[in-house]
């Protein structure tokens, strides 16, 4: 199982990132993908889920409007849009297997560096 997050990197607060994250090594289009973020001296914190048995959305409130996960099938491809950054979004962020979009995470690979700058 791998997957890989990309397309981290400095923004101005206010400003927008999109993150994207692929996977191999199972049915990517067919499981359930999360985000979540480390930062620093803070704990985990779950962001944005999209289930893939029922298309339900399921967003952290701090992230709540400002950020949408959406998925490409097409590519195998889950993206993270961020809109509205702040400087406490800075984190590594990460994409993981979630099954139930409950928090609990069983596999993620390497994180993406978003700087929010003030």
């Amino acid at each position: 199982v791998q997957l890989q997050a990309s397309g981290g990197g400095l923004v101005q607060a206010g400003g927008s990132l999109r993150l994207s994250c692929t996977g191999s090594g199972f049915d990517f289009e067919y499981t359930t993908i999360g985000w979540f973020r480390r930062a620093p001296g803070k704990q985990r914190e779950g962001v944005a889920c999209l289930h893939s048995v029922d298309g339900t959305f399921h967003y952290a409130d701090s992230v709540k409007g400002r950020f949408t996960i959406s998925r490409d099938k097409a590519v195998k491809a889950v993206y993270l849009q961020m809109d509205s950054l702040k400087p406490e979004d800075t984190a590594i962020y990460y994409c993981a297997r979630e099954p139930l979009c409950a928090g609990h995470f069983d596999s993620w690979g390497q994180g993406t560096l978003v700087t929010v700058s003030s």
